[in-house]
């Protein structure tokens, strides 16, 4: 659509005033008569007629996407960050605002192993983002439940979860819990879907394999734009992503730093709104084995899922994604670079610079060399690192908003 605005001038002879109207004042701060007309949306005070399609210039008139901030809508209601100090035995942690489905933890201050644990798989079943390792059951201990407003771990063995004075994130989505069943795809999977008021956004999906080309139904009514993907018997089996910047050709490894590569587990078939391709190679799809996906789909406001090329300069590349991110994970594709993640939590103001990988173990470091600006649409790189903004790098990146650009500050 257009942008609609009034111009009243006075000239002198030496400078010019221009009093402009972009939908507030027809009068023009009293210079003319009252016009009254308003634009499409029926919002408005412009002294002329509005061209048909036009629009004022206000807050009101940016598309409200995947979240309806009129209504009191916000991105934490179905993704948020906390920040916890483990005492050494259980403890409720609390501040995430809905019951998560899927919750991923990492040791800030020590070298301990991400866990991801989802309420398809169920509770205390851990799998490691850094490692191809199998599920693994931690019986009364680790992430014991999903709570009304957060969840609850227990040490027992594990470090990764509340060792006593360490510090962690947890990072969490919120979906349908248990899930349900799914019959799009020529597999029957289990589907947990996360939700706004507007769109589906996020599923976790879980099936057994069956070694043979195959479709899974997703859950999502609109193609995904990242698969992440882990067979959960196999301990010899990497991780397995998709994502769409790259097409349907290549793979990364999310516990790898080795470059996206031409690999046939997407069976070079991109995913539809209701399913998506799998090849019958192990990682994806071993016979009899149970395979969980986390899917994201790109959503106004909300997720994006995207690619930019770097410039090598600390007046680095800005990259938009039409919201102000809460979170950040990015990774260079064309050659090895680890997977960064940073989040507004841990960064409170700009230039942001706390960084865990999720392809390691290491604890959060803290470094200018990582520099990067969260803005109202968007981030903009602060730094020349060639993990981050190598000039002529290629990098996907998943981010998921704090505010959406109609609402945020810069």
């Amino acid at each position: 659509n257009q942008l609609a605005f009034n111009c009243c001038s006075a000239a002198g002879a030496t400078s010019a005033q221009f009093i402009w109207n972009f939908g507030q004042d027809s009068t023009f701060a009293g210079n003319e008569a009252a016009g009254g007309n308003t634009d499409a949306n029926g919002i408005g005070d412009f002294f002329s007629t509005v061209p048909d399609n036009a629009l004022a210039l206000c807050t009101a008139n940016l598309p409200s996407g995947a979240i309806d901030t009129l209504a009191d809508e916000t991105p934490e209601e179905y993704f948020n960050t906390v920040l916890y100090t483990g005492n050494g035995g259980t403890q409720s942690i609390t501040g995430v605002n809905f019951q998560p489905s899927l919750t991923w933890i990492k040791s800030r201050s020590a070298a301990y192993d991400h866990v991801l644990i989802d309420a398809v798989r169920g509770v205390e079943k851990q799998i490691i983002s850094n490692k191809a390792d199998a599920e693994s059951q931690q019986s009364g201990k680790g992430l014991t439940s999903f709570d009304s407003d957060g969840f609850t771990v227990t040490i027992g063995t594990s470090t990764s979860y509340n060792n006593s004075s360490q510090t962690y994130a947890a990072w969490n989505w919120k979906a349908n819990g248990s899930g349900v069943s799914n019959t799009d795809g020529s597999i029957t999977s289990t589907v947990s879907v996360g939700a706004t008021s507007q769109q589906n956004w996020f599923s976790v999906v879980k099936w057994t394999g069956n070694a043979t080309t195959s479709t899974v139904g997703h859950g999502l009514g609109v193609a995904p734009d990242m698969i992440i993907v882990k067979n959960l018997d196999a301990g010899d089996q990497n991780w397995q992503v998709f994502a769409s910047p790259q097409g349907n050709t290549k793979s990364g490894q999310l516990q790898s730093s080795g470059a996206f590569l031409t690999r046939t587990y997407w069976n070079n078939t991109d995913p539809t709104s209701s399913v998506f391709t799998i090849s019958n190679q192990d990682a994806v799809n071993e016979n009899g084995f149970d395979i969980i996906a986390y899917c994201f789909a790109n959503a106004e406001g909300l997720c994006k899922v995207g690619s930019y090329t770097g410039n090598g300069s600390t007046n680095g590349t800005f990259v938009y994604t039409g919201f102000r991110p809460a979170f950040v994970m990015w990774k260079r594709t064309d050659t090895t670079s680890d997977w960064f993640m940073m989040d507004v939590k841990r960064d409170i103001d700009n230039p942001t610079d706390h960084k865990l990988e999720a392809n390691t173990n290491g604890p959060e470091v803290v470094n200018s060399a990582y520099y990067t600006d969260y803005l109202s649409n968007g981030f903009k790189l602060r730094n020349n690192n060639a993990q981050l903004n190598a000039s002529g790098g290629n990098y996907i990146y998943l981010a998921i908003a704090e505010q959406p650009f109609k609402y945020a500050n810069a």
